[in-house]
């Protein structure tokens, strides 16, 4: 009895050991992605900034579309990375253990830039994915962790460039734990991906790197029946234009490159088009984040009635073509200004119809409602909580089996209690 007392004693020992080294180890790790994610992130969102305003101080600028995009495409095949597969790359990376190399995160960073620099419409969160899931690998195979457990620095380092970039360490956290598999959240993860997020941003505040924030409680409606009635015909429109920007960017790509085989000549005709573009719409409304726009439809409550439609064309170009940045800064206009278009036509008010937009097009394009959440949170308060996650909730289980990103799986099926494990279309 007291040797099995004594195997049963060693066997607990040796186990809360092992958790508290491995607790301490992801801990130290994700303390450093955080350090070293908050100030590239921070460097990132500044260097974006001031691209986006000597653009709009020298709007000639966008004359150089077409050999912006050629000379990114350069730079990829310079350094080997012609199919490098982006974003999708790193979400894949988190379930099949690949490499993810460091020249990743320069790459990314200038070409990013330089899109924002001439006018290509593009976000920033494509490239805080890539740039710090390069990072996070890195530092995982810096601390020797095992293979099986690469996943979690490459989680690490998404937040944290992530949590630096939006100023939303919440939402950067859960985005990581769950855009890599619908219905799973990789819950081992949790700690380590709350950790870097939090360093992140408190490095990106020590940095004076400018929080994404929006005042909207003013505009909160009180939260019954026929509000929450609105509420959910707007997510259900956010829903089928989501659907409609998810596959007019994966069908744009498929049709550029068909059209045109050299990535040179591709890149080149599609900084042309985007100039064009910029020329018939010489708002500039359409050229790089459109944070300016999405600020208009939140405060003022003004909105194109087609601008939704047109930042998608405007995007799937841009990205089609082969420049490079992220989809969620444009997802976010097309949900502020779609918002406040419809919010008028079914009695909501435009300025909180556009940030429930913004909230339940983010969920739906991402498939990442407990991310959506926080990020409404996070950036609109707390005030009409209820309502934003009604909107949430909507707006992902009627945007189907779309997503942005084609290497998400759908592991559990959004309507039954049924593990499907498909990818989005």
């Amino acid at each position: 009895m007291f040797r099995r007392l004594r195997r049963r004693l060693k066997t607990e020992t040796e186990s809360a050991e092992k958790y508290t080294l491995t607790f301490f180890k992801m801990t130290l790790l994700a303390i450093l992605t955080g350090l070293v994610g908050g100030v590239i992130g921070s460097l990132f969102h500044m260097s974006v900034n001031a691209a986006t305003q000597f653009r709009e101080d020298h709007r000639i600028v966008i004359l150089l579309l077409p050999l912006a995009g050629v000379f990114i495409v350069w730079l990829y095949h310079l350094l080997g990375m012609e199919d490098d597969g982006g974003t999708n790359l790193i979400i894949s990376s988190v379930r099949t253990k690949k490499h993810v190399p460091l020249r990743m995160a320069p790459l990314i960073f200038i070409s990013t830039v330089v899109t924002h620099l001439v006018g290509g419409s593009a976000g920033r969160e494509g490239a805080a994915l890539q740039l710090g899931g390069s990072i996070g690998n890195e530092i995982g195979e810096l601390f020797k962790i095992k293979k099986e457990d690469i996943g979690l620095a490459v989680m690490c380092g998404m937040s944290a460039v992530f949590a630096s970039l939006f100023g939303t360490p919440l939402t950067a956290c859960f985005f990581a734990l769950e855009v890599i598999s619908v219905g799973v959240l990789y819950y081992a993860a949790l700690v380590p991906c709350l950790t870097s997020a939090l360093v992140a941003y408190g490095v990106s505040l020590l940095m004076k790197a400018e929080p994404t924030r929006f005042d909207v409680k003013q505009y909160v409606p009180d939260t019954d029946l026929l509000t929450l009635i609105k509420i959910a015909v707007l997510a259900a429109a956010c829903a089928v234009i989501s659907i409609l920007f998810c596959v007019t960017m994966k069908s744009v790509r498929r049709w550029l490159e068909t059209l045109i085989e050299g990535k040179y000549l591709r890149a080149a005709v599609g900084g042309l088009l985007i100039l064009v573009l910029s020329v018939i719409f010489s708002s500039g409304d359409y050229n790089g984040a459109g944070t300016d726009v999405i600020e208009r439809a939140i405060y003022e409550g003004e909105a194109h009635p087609c601008a939704f439609l047109l930042k998608i064309v405007f995007t799937a170009i841009t990205i089609g073509a082969g420049f490079k940045g992220g989809e969620i800064v444009p997802t976010m206009f097309i949900g502020a200004t779609l918002g406040c278009t419809v919010s008028p036509l079914i009695g909501l008010d435009p300025h909180f119809g556009a940030a429930v937009g913004i909230a339940a097009m983010f969920c739906a394009v991402v498939n990442c409602p407990t991310a959506a959440i926080f990020l409404s949170i996070e950036i609109f308060g707390s005030e009409g909580l209820l309502l934003f996650a009604a909107a949430c909730c909507i707006s992902y289980m009627l945007s189907g089996s779309y997503g942005l990103y084609s290497s998400q799986k759908i592991v559990y099926s959004k309507l039954h209690t049924r593990y499907i494990n498909r990818r989005t279309k």
